[in-house]
């Protein structure tokens, strides 16, 4: 009979199926678990342990920086320090001048124009300009409505039009636009961009407002702060899901409508 030994592996395909043979004290399988466990454990502690020095050392430059910046504040004189206050007046005057003519020129609100002649005059002069085009007796329309309304006092920069598509022929066949809603995003005089129905907002009548503020600024037609690779919506519902599901191969597991967000929009942001 054999002893043990550390060639149990071998010792074990050597007299398999020999039932009296007690060569292996420890099942193969149980040692590579234990052993994996181990290392895993180990790996665990080795990740933490670096993820605490990028902490700190992300730390120490934050707060190097703002001791810097101190230093700086700290060493100006009167002159200097009024001199800054000037140049941040000034800017805020500048800024406010800027919303005053914004406002002047129809922006910060949400408003229908009668007929499709008015169009042209809305555009002209105007960098950003948000056109929706709707039927009366379409549903989605006006949860498009709602969602531009909050838009446009959000976002000044932006001028927020609405048209009828029955009241204008002309510009829907010159415009090609042939479902309802659709959104028209034109810069600087020239149509640069569409929102064709609910496809882009994860086709679903429950999209958010931020899902559409982020989708109008993946074509930079409003000055959007957020990640225009991809929407608020996803981030939050990743943020929502389970540790086991934050995996690099969850983007083969999303919804099909979620994949063509994605998809569509990393071609629209290369264009």
């Amino acid at each position: 009979m054999c002893r043990p030994t550390t060639f149990a592996r071998m010792c074990r395909a050597r007299h398999y199926g020999n039932r009296r043979c007690c060569c292996v004290t420890t099942p193969a399988s149980r040692l590579y678990t234990h052993r994996t466990g181990k290392m895993a454990n180990q790996s665990m502690d080795i990740v933490a342990k670096v993820l605490e020095q990028q902490m700190l050392q992300t730390a120490r430059i934050v707060e190097d920086k703002i001791d810097s910046e101190l230093q700086k504040l700290e060493r100006l004189d009167e002159d200097e320090l009024e001199r800054l206050h000037e140049r941040r007046l000034e800017a805020l005057k500048k800024s406010q001048k800027q919303k005053q003519e914004w406002i002047s020129k129809g922006h910060g609100e949400y408003r229908e124009i009668p007929s499709e002649k008015d169009f042209f005059a809305e555009v002209k002069d105007v960098k950003n300009v948000v056109c929706h085009f709707y039927r009366d007796t379409t549903l989605r329309c006006k949860i498009l409505d709602k969602h531009l309304s909050i838009l446009a006092k959000k976002h000044l920069e932006t001028k927020f039009i609405k048209l009828n598509a029955e009241m204008a022929p002309f510009l829907t066949e010159r415009l090609k636009i042939k479902v309802l809603p659709t959104l028209a995003l034109v810069k600087d005089g020239k149509t640069k961009d569409y929102v064709v129905g609910f496809t882009d907002l994860g086709n679903t009548d429950d999209f958010t407002t931020e899902m559409l503020e982020w989708r109008l600024g993946c074509s930079e037609i409003i000055n959007y702060s957020g990640n225009r690779f991809e929407p608020l919506q996803l981030v939050r519902n990743r943020q929502c899901l389970p540790e086991w599901r934050k995996r690099p191969s969850e983007e083969k597991t999303m919804t099909p409508n979620l994949m063509t967000i994605r998809i569509c929009f990393s071609s629209c942001l290369i264009t």
